[in-house]
Formats: structure tokens, sequence, C-alpha cells
């Protein structure tokens, strides 16, 4: 479970998944430049630790590294909710306040990703009465 990007890992990591392609130190820091000052080497250590945290892969391209995301910000995001519910002691009660949070149009797009993940990983059908219950002891 990966653990929360802090702020400045966040805004790197957003503009490396808004781009989607291989992106350079400069031009992470060109683009940070202009809501805040910000050293090329702070988003080269940066750059460098999220390397290292396993969030890009890199590759040398000239004098400089090409950084690209190991996964999506879908993938992060879900990554985090799947670890803040895994944690409660009431999994249930965690998703009905967390349901509770959501706008309507949050809980319109959950719906659609209810409806695409039944659509695409239906539930087997339950056994019907006296079915695939050989064996087992009647009440």
């Amino acid at each position: 479970m990966p653990r929360p990007l802090g702020e400045l890992e966040d805004a790197v990591m957003t503009r490396v998944w808004q781009w989607n392609r291989p992106v350079t130190v400069r031009e992470v820091l060109e683009d940070l430049q202009q809501e805040r000052s910000i050293a090329y080497t702070t988003v080269m250590t940066v750059m460098d630790n999220l390397h290292q945290k396993g969030w890009v892969r890199r590759e040398v391209e000239g004098r400089a590294y090409r950084y690209t995301a190991v996964s999506t910000r879908a993938a992060y995001s879900a990554a985090l909710m799947n670890e803040a519910w895994a944690q409660s002691d009431n999994p249930a009660a965690a998703l009905v306040a967390f349901f509770g949070m959501m706008s309507p149009e949050q809980r319109e797009s959950l719906n659609d990703a209810i409806r695409i993940v039944q659509r695409d990983n239906p539930l087997p059908a339950a056994p019907r009465e006296g079915e695939g219950d050989e064996g087992a002891p009647r009440p």
C-alpha cells in the first residue's frame, strides 16, 4: 500500500500523470514555477525520491533523465481508499459514512463504477434450493 504523497510529491506526480508522457525535471520545474518559487535541485530531489519509492521509472536521454509514471492517479487513489477502508473495524459503517459525504455527482460516478464492475465481473449465481449441497447435512 502506498503511503500518501507529500504536498510537493503530489504536485510533481500530478504533472507526470496529467501529461501522460516521459517528462524531465526541467519541464516539471518550469510548470511548478508558475505557481511557486522553487529550485531545480528541489524538483530533482523530489523526482529522484519518487523514483526510489517506485512511483516513477526513469530513462537516460542525453544528459537528463525522462520520468514516467508507474501507475495512474486513479490506481493511487483507489489504493489509498482501500487502505483506509481496510483499517476500519466496521467496514460497512465506514462505507455508509463515506457515501454520506459524497456529492450527488460523486454518487452518480459511484453508481457508474458499480455498473461497470458488475458488467465486467458478474457474481456467480447462487445455487437453487437443493442444488450444490450434496453431502451437506440437512437441518
